[in-house]
């Protein structure tokens, strides 16, 4: 069912006020918790190949956002595997709240895809939701509301730090396995409680969603003995040429800029960086760390063909080739899902999504597709996230989801 336009901005404006809250709570800086590149529980341990994908290699308890919040939290880190094949450690934080759980059968476990949108650890989920303090934060606090209504509905909830200790930005696999591997640690961790007969869900909006349908699309092959009895999606980023050349020049053309030089670094050998010119290598470097947020900040209205040697560089074949190998829609996920997408939408446009939704469609997924009226991005996000938990919270208690492909 969806909400009433009153509700929406009911929803909206809790949402607006427990942001605004918690950024008046939060110090500037906290001396204790260090940056993740800092701080040797991050650290790779030498021995990772003798683990399977999924298993627990350490954990510590935190204190959710470094508040005292009533909800039961862990840093937990993990081994997955990486896009090239190798074994890596991750990290993810579980959350739970302290209340028992009074729904059917046991509690659903969620993993939520913070939009990580980063080429630096410091902007990892993880390093926030302990109570990491700088500007690297941004991201994830948006994401607090969504978190706080999960939590609030007695879900438990994983977020991984998807992008992996590299900071690999849009690398489908990657993130698509790390998240997979993620909910595996998550279930093995026994202070979180969640047994085999508890349901799964997974929701992510934007960059979020990147890595929860990338995942998706990996499960059966990947992580067959996980499955989803519900999947949320909005904001999807499709279509990335098209995503990078409406925001270069604009208000948002440092998302240009992290598409670049995320595609130049994970990409290596491909020759993105010989299209740049020195000003675009000097990025490349100064850059190598930067949230997606600092680059908005630093490069407003600016053109990515200022860095690069010739004009057109979002139209050349290195670069589209690139993108080309991170699109969703290569194959569909064989678990429900409930997709969403502003027509207006300000920072990826509708037309990739479509586009996704109808490939999706061809390809006989179980799909539920809304074309929100929501105007923008951010507003989208806020509004239409009522819909998205509804569609989980009807899934976790045994509500058939609709069959087929339906589009409105």
């Amino acid at each position: 069912m969806q909400p009433t336009l009153r509700s929406r901005w009911r929803i909206g404006l809790i949402a607006l006020v427990m942001l605004a809250a918690a950024v008046l709570v939060i110090p500037v800086t906290r001396a204790d918790i260090p940056y993740p590149d800092d701080d040797p529980f991050y650290a790779q341990p030498a021995n990772l190949s003798a683990y399977a994908e999924g298993a627990v290699l350490n954990s510590r308890p935190i204190s959710v956002l470094g508040l005292p919040l009533p909800v039961a939290g862990w840093q937990v880190q993990y081994r997955t595997t990486d896009s090239a094949g190798d074994p890596v450690a991750d990290m993810t934080t579980v959350l739970s709240p302290l209340l028992p759980w009074l729904g059917p059968g046991t509690r659903p476990l969620v993993t939520y895809q913070v939009a990580e949108d980063s080429l630096g650890t410091r902007c990892a989920p993880s390093f926030a939701l302990r109570g990491g303090r700088d500007w690297s934060i941004v991201n994830t606090l948006l994401d607090v509301p969504f978190l706080a209504e999960m939590l609030r509905r007695g879900w438990a909830v994983v977020v991984s730090d998807y992008e992996g200790p590299q900071s690999r930005f849009f690398d489908g696999v990657n993130s698509g396995r790390a998240v997979l591997d993620g909910v595996r640690a998550a279930k093995s961790f026994p202070p979180l409680g969640i047994t085999d007969s508890s349901p799964l869900g997974a929701w992510g909006y934007s960059g979020g969603a990147f890595a929860t349908l990338w995942a998706m699309q990996l499960r059966e092959d990947y992580a067959p003995e996980l499955w989803f009895a519900g999947v949320a999606s909005g904001g999807v980023p499709s279509d990335i040429p098209a995503i990078a050349r409406g925001a270069d020049g604009s208000v948002q053309a440092g998302l240009t800029m992290l598409m670049v030089i995320a595609m130049a670094r994970n990409e290596y050998g491909v020759g993105i960086p010989d299209l740049l010119n020195d000003a675009g290598r000097e990025m490349l470097v100064r850059e190598s760390a930067a949230c997606g947020s600092d680059l908005v900040a630093r490069y407003a209205y600016r053109q990515v063909d200022e860095f690069a040697v010739d004009p057109g560089l979002l139209w050349h074949p290195v670069f589209t080739a690139a993108v080309a190998r991170q699109e969703l829609g290569g194959n569909a996920p064989d678990v429900p899902l409930y997709l969403y997408h502003s027509t207006t939408d300000d920072v990826i446009p509708i037309a990739g999504y479509d586009g996704l939704v109808a490939r999706y469609c061809a390809l006989g997924a179980n799909v539920s597709a809304l074309r929100s009226a929501v105007p923008g991005h951010n507003p989208a996000a806020v509004l239409e996230s009522v819909g998205a938990m509804n569609y989980l919270g009807d899934r976790f208690a045994g509500v058939p989801a609709p069959s087929g492909c339906t589009v409105r």
